[in-house]
């Protein structure tokens, strides 16, 4: 008979506890996770205004806040572990405040609106960690996933720290079970009730409307600011209070003055829908006024919030609000570019947008279990693909094959890794050297780097092909095992962006830009996450209009070529200018400081589904 799940906490917590464990032990090692900074914010929507290198980025706080696009376990092992250019953040957080998924069984779908079209995005596995607990084994996988990332999280704190974790009654008992585990239980602070209303329907219970926030320490020394509100209608609601003073006018003025003492059941914060102005589209969106409370209750003023669910990026952007530093992390593409937006609308501090290619490793372990090897994926891959792998002393890695007819070399690039311009010269030279050479050779690959498309199209080579493999392959394995696949997934080819300088004025200290979008081209829809009928809707929309499936492009108008700077933004929803909510302006006007020297123009696009892409445009040096 199957044990419980009461029966099986035991060994997930152990289980957890020692995964964790392990991750610790690994950072200091050369295979420790690291951040890749894909973009250097400085929030300036739409501006015509004077953009100067020196002067925009001297802004920069020494220490950027941080969005990061990835699992959260593996970001959090990264800030764990630090690197040469920022130090590690153990000890270091004041504050925690995560609203992970609640083991509902949900299904959420990213709708995705075009100019007349409507499309319904089903998450592949992957995203599905960020949205909803579809996971084997149900509520016992739930509490594996998070034990791990608990203990992480507690390595993060100050020791004068705390934590929040936001959940609601599907699975809030068995946390706070494990959370005494992890915490211990004589650092638990309180169990807040948010209680809210809405239009309900009597049925078989009472309807459901609270959620609850478990609070804990890092140790007894943990900071905490108790606020006040004020009375109902400007008297206690009690009424025994004043009943009892009310012979005293100045004490009942005095106590009105002073407000309410906040408690441990909030009911005075409206859900996100009944506050319409906040609403940015994001299905489990969190009301500013909640994490404001936590934020100056927990977080002294100055200090470090994160936020490793980070959903619609409420945290970040009432951090900023409120003068703390932040830290946000997502698993979803709709949840980092719905945050990102949110943050340039409001003017915030310049941030780093930074991202771990590591996704699909975990993503792997969820599908194939845990006898997971890098090379039985890379295999897989091979058959999926229809290329035979070549012979073991000929391929260590097991990432290598060959198509039937023997003149073409296939290579499956490692899903920790992101598919560059330095893959693709190995991949050349393993073309022409390995047995005997290869008439061409095709890189099968899970992350690229944005400028992948015109690395390509620099080394002009009619020999060399890149493909992307589905995001959401190891989903239909899952489903219908290699020999339901074999012969039947498309990988597509990669997306790109083109652009060109479409005007250019100079003047002896400055220069006017004007950088012009000509074209995107998206990835085969057949390695999107849609049914026929939205993949149909959407080549119309890819036919007729390409440039309405960019969600937000960005430029740097002095690129180095290894930070991009994102100086200037526009993006859907943003319609100072265009009063188009649904598609961006195809031209940015720049102005720049002149330079005596040429410059790198580059341009950086990201479509509605999350692909990026970019495009480098030379610009010469402005004649004297």
């Amino acid at each position: 008979m199957a044990k419980s799940l009461l029966e099986q906490l035991p060994e997930i917590v152990k289980n957890g506890k020692r995964q964790a464990q392990q991750i610790l032990e690994q950072l200091e090692g050369q295979n420790r996770v690291s951040l890749q900074t894909r973009e250097l914010v400085v929030p300036s929507r739409d501006t015509t205004a004077l953009i100067s290198s020196g002067q925009t980025l001297e802004d920069v706080p020494e220490e950027p806040n941080r969005l990061i696009y990835g699992d959260n376990l593996l970001a959090m092992a990264a800030l764990l572990a630090g690197d040469e250019n920022t130090p590690s953040m153990r000890g270091k957080i004041d504050l925690i405040y995560i609203d992970p998924p609640y083991d509902s069984k949900a299904d959420y779908r990213t709708k995705v609106e075009l100019p007349g079209v409507e499309l319904s995005q089903r998450p592949n596995v992957l995203e599905q960690f960020a949205y909803s607990d579809s996971w084997a084994n149900g509520t016992a996988s739930y509490l594996e996933s998070m034990i791990p990332r608990l203990v992480l999280m507690r390595e993060l704190l100050a020791e004068t720290g705390s934590i929040y974790v936001h959940l609601d009654w599907h699975v809030g008992h068995y946390v706070k079970i494990v959370m005494d585990e992890i915490f211990g239980k004589e650092l638990f602070i309180n169990e807040i009730v948010w209680a809210y209303t809405g239009p309900s329907a009597v049925r078989r219970a009472f309807p459901r409307k609270h959620d609850v926030l478990y609070l804990y320490g890092k140790s007894n020394d943990y900071y905490f600011a108790g606020d006040y509100i004020p009375h109902k209608s400007g008297v206690h609601n009690s009424g025994q209070v004043f009943g009892a003073i009310e012979e005293n006018p100045e004490a009942i003025e005095a106590l009105e003055a002073r407000g309410k003492a906040v408690e441990d059941w909030w009911i005075d914060i409206y859900t996100v829908d009944r506050v319409r102005s906040e609403m940015v589209g994001y299905a489990t969106q969190k009301p500013t006024g909640l994490v404001e409370r936590v934020i100056k209750a927990s977080c002294p003023p100055g200090g470090t919030v994160a936020d490793f669910y980070l959903g619609s990026g409420t945290t970040a952007a009432t951090a900023e609000t409120m003068g703390r530093k932040w830290i946000g992390s997502d698993l979803g593409k709709p949840s980092v570019m719905v945050s990102r937006k949110r943050l340039i609308d409001q003017d915030a501090k310049p941030f780093l947008y930074q991202a771990i290619g590591d996704y699909q490793v975990e993503q792997a372990k969820s599908t194939l279990g845990k006898r997971y090897k890098a090379g039985d994926l890379s295999r897989t891959v091979l058959e999926i693909y229809g290329a035979m792998p070549l012979p073991p002393e000929e391929n260590t890695g097991g990432q290598l094959g060959r198509m039937a007819e023997g003149s073409e070399l296939i290579i499956v690039d490692s899903p920790s890794r992101v598919t560059t311009l330095s893959t693709l010269k190995r991949a050349q030279q393993l073309r022409d050297t390995k047995m005997g050479g290869f008439k061409s050779v095709t890189v099968l690959g899970w992350n690229f780097s944005a400028d992948i498309a015109q690395a390509l199209t620099n080394l002009g080579d009619d020999r060399l092909n890149v493909r992307v493999i589905p995001p959401d392959l190891l989903d239909r394995l899952k489903k219908k095992g290699v020999a339901g696949l074999a012969g039947n997934i498309r990988f597509s080819t990669l997306q790109f962006l083109e652009a060109h300088l479409e005007d250019r004025f100079t003047s002896d200290a400055s220069e006017q830009l004007t950088i012009a979008l000509d074209n995107y081209v998206l990835v085969d829809p057949q390695a999107i996450n849609l049914d026929e009928d939205n993949r149909e809707k959407l080549l119309k929309v890819m036919n007729a209009e390409p440039l309405a499936l960019i969600e937000y492009w960005a430029v740097d108008p002095d690129y180095d070529g290894v930070v991009f700077r994102s100086l200037w933004q526009d993006y859907r929803g943003n319609t100072e200018n265009d009063n188009d909510p649904l598609r961006v302006i195809a031209e940015a006007n720049l102005t720049v400081d002149r330079l005596d020297r040429a410059r790198k123009v580059c341009v950086r696009a990201v479509d509605v589904f999350g692909f990026e892409s970019e495009v480098v445009l030379d610009i010469p040096a402005a004649a004297r």
